[in-house]
C-alpha cells in the first residue's frame, strides 16, 4: 500500500501494486491523486502570497513573512546599572571660546559667571591628498655588472597609489563587503582621490599576488590545526557556478574558490589524513577524508527535524523526532556539565547516550523520513557525540557559517568574480582580513607593515600578523 505522503514510485513498486489486483491499483492511484491535489493547492496558496516553494527566504515579500514573536527579554540593560558614556579624550588639539554679548532671548546685557562649562567633540578633519615625489638614486655594481636601485616600501612596484590608500580600499571591499562603486564614490568625492574601477581592481589583484605566501601560510596553519570547522557555499566566477570553501577555527580563516564541490578540494586543502578534529555538516565531500576524529553538526539535525515536522505529522515520525531531540539536548547538556561531574559519572552518562543513539538507528521504521534519518545516524554513529570526548570541540558548525556570512553578504552586492584572477584575489584578501579580525589586530596597520616588510626584505616575516612598522 502507498502511504498518505507523496513518494516517487519505482517501476518495481508499480508492478507489485498492479499484481495485487484492480482494487490495490485503484487505491494507489486515488492516494497519489489526492496527494497531488493537496500539493497543487499548497503551491497555489504560496503563489497567491507572492512567492513559490523554490524562492529563498531573503526574496520573500515583507508582508508575506510571518510576524516575529514578542521578545522574552526586555531590550537594554537592567535598571540600576552603571552609566555608559563616551570616554573623555586624552588629548586636545584645539580650544574654541564661545561667548555671548547679550541674552539670546531678551537681548539684555549679561554678567559672566566663573568657571565656564567644558564640552568635548571629536571630528574627522578633511585630509588632503599628499603627493610624494620619489627620487630614486641609481648605482652601478662592479661585481654584478648591473644598475641597482633601493626598494620603495611606500607603494607597490610601478604603482601610483600609496600603500595605505590601497590597503584601506582593499579592506573596505574584501573585509567589510562595501561595493566597489561606493568605495570609488567615497574616494573621489570625500577625499578628492581620483581613481577608476579598473585601476583599483588591478591594484588589488597585484596586491593579492604579493600576499600569496601569507595566504599559503594561513592554509598551512589551517591544515595543522587541532580543531577545524569546514563549510561551503555557492559562488560565481564569470557567470559559472563555483564554490567558496571555508576552513576556520578561532585563530584562522582559509577560503578557497573552486569549480568542484567534491572531496578532492577537501583533500587538497587538508591532505589525505587530517591530524585534528574536523567539524562539518553531513555533506558527503567530507566522508572520504581520514581524520583523527569528526564531529557532525547537531544544529543541522535540529533544522532537519523542524523542516520535516512541518510536512510530516505521522505518529511514528513524531515519536522519532521526540526521541532524537531529547538525545541531542541531553548530549549538549552533558557537555556543559563536564567540569562539574566526576570522571566515572561522566563516562557512564556518555556511554548511555551512545546506547540510546544505537537504539534509534537500529529500530525498523515504516515512515520514509524516519528511515532516511536513521540511515544517516547509522552512517555517522561515531561522529555525533565526538564533542563529548574532546571538550574543545563544539557540537555545531556555527563558527564556519559565521565566517561565511560576510562573504555571502558581499556576494549579493558583487555577484561573484569576473575571472579566475579575481577569484584568487577574493580568496587571498578575505582569508587575510578575516584571520586578522579573529586575532583582534588592526587590519590596515597590520597589512601596511606586512607589505612594507615584504617589499623591503623580499620575504614574509615569521610573525606576519604582529610585524612592526619599518619606520
Amino acid at each position: 500500500m502507498i502511504s498518505g505522503r507523496f513518494l516517487p514510485v519505482t517501476e518495481q513498486e508499480a508492478e507489485e501494486i498492479y499484481q495485487r489486483g484492480e482494487k490495490a491499483t485503484v487505491a494507489a492511484l486515488l492516494a497519489l491523486a489526492a496527494e497531488i491535489a493537496l500539493l497543487k493547492a499548497q503551491i497555489a496558496e504560496l503563489n497567491r502570497k507572492g512567492y513559490s516553494p523554490s524562492t529563498p527566504s531573503g526574496m520573500r515579500p515583507v508582508y508575506a513573512k510571518p510576524s516575529s514573536k514578542g521578545r522574552k527579554k526586555r531590550p537594554g540593560r537592567k535598571r540600576g546599572h552603571p552609566g555608559s558614556h563616551r570616554r573623555r579624550p586624552e588629548r586636545v588639539e584645539r580650544v574654541k571660546e564661545h561667548t555671548l554679548s547679550q541674552c539670546p532671548h531678551c537681548h539684555a546685557s549679561l554678567s559672566e559667571l566663573p568657571h565656564p562649562r567644558t564640552r568635548y567633540t571629536e571630528e574627522i578633519v578633511p585630509v588632503p591628498v599628499e603627493v610624494t615625489e620619489h627620487r630614486i638614486h641609481r648605482y652601478w655594481c662592479k661585481q654584478c655588472k648591473r644598475i641597482v636601485e633601493p626598494n620603495i616600501p611606500d607603494a607597490l612596484p610601478r604603482s601610483t597609489i600609496g600603500l595605505r590608500s590601497l590597503i584601506l580600499s582593499c579592506w573596505q571591499h574584501y573585509g567589510l563587503g562595501i561595493p566597489i562603486e561606493k568605495i570609488l564614490q567615497m574616494l573621489n568625492q570625500a577625499f578628492q582621490f581620483k581613481l577608476t574601477k579598473g585601476g583599483l581592481i588591478q591594484a588589488w589583484e597585484r596586491l593579492a599576488l604579493l600576499l600569496r605566501p601569507v595566504y599559503d601560510y594561513i592554509g598551512k596553519e589551517a591544515r595543522g590545526s587541532a580543531v577545524l570547522h569546514a563549510d561551503e557555499t555557492g559562488w560565481r566566477v564569470n557567470g559559472k557556478t563555483n564554490w567558496l570553501w571555508c576552513f576556520t577555527n578561532k585563530r584562522v580563516v582559509y577560503f578557497v574558490i573552486d569549480r568542484s564541490r567534491g572531496s578532492p578540494v577537501v583533500k587538497r586543502v587538508l591532505g589525505k589524513i587530517f591530524g585534528g578534529v574536523l567539524i562539518s555538516d553531513f555533506f558527503r565531500a567530507y566522508n572520504s577524508l581520514k581524520a583523527l576524529a569528526k564531529q557532525r553538526c547537531t544544529a543541522h539535525l535540529f533544522r532537519e527535524l523542524v523542516k520535516v515536522d512541518s510536512s510530516n505529522r505521522g505518529e511514528q515520525w513524531r515519536a522519532f523526532r521526540k526521541r532524537l531531540c531529547r538525545l541531542l539536548r541531553d548530549g549538549i547538556r552533558l557537555h556543559k556539565d563536564v567540569k562539574e561531574l566526576k570522571g566515572p559519572v561522566y563516562k557512564r552518562r556518555k556511554e548511555r547516550l551512545h546506547k540510546r543513539l544505537e537504539c534509534i538507528y537500529v529500530t525498523s521504521y515504516q515512515d520514509s523520513d524516519c528511515k532516511r534519518l536513521a540511515k544517516r545516524l547509522r552512517r555517522h554513529r561515531d561522529e555525533i557525540f565526538t564533542f563529548l570526548d574532546h571538550p574543545e570541540v563544539s557540537a555545531d558548525n556555527n563558527h564556519a557559517e559565521r565566517q561565511l556570512r560576510p562573504a555571502v553578504t558581499s556576494r549579493k552586492n558583487s555577484y561573484g568574480n569576473r575571472s579566475q584572477r579575481g577569484a584568487l584575489a577574493q580568496a587571498v584578501h578575505m582569508s587575510i582580513f578575516r584571520t586578522i579580525y579573529l586575532r583582534e589586530k588592526d587590519p590596515v596597520d597590520t597589512l601596511v607593515n606586512l607589505v612594507q616588510h615584504i617589499l623591503t626584505s623580499g620575504q614574509m616575516p615569521a610573525a606576519w600578523d604582529n610585524c612592526t612598522s619599518l619606520s
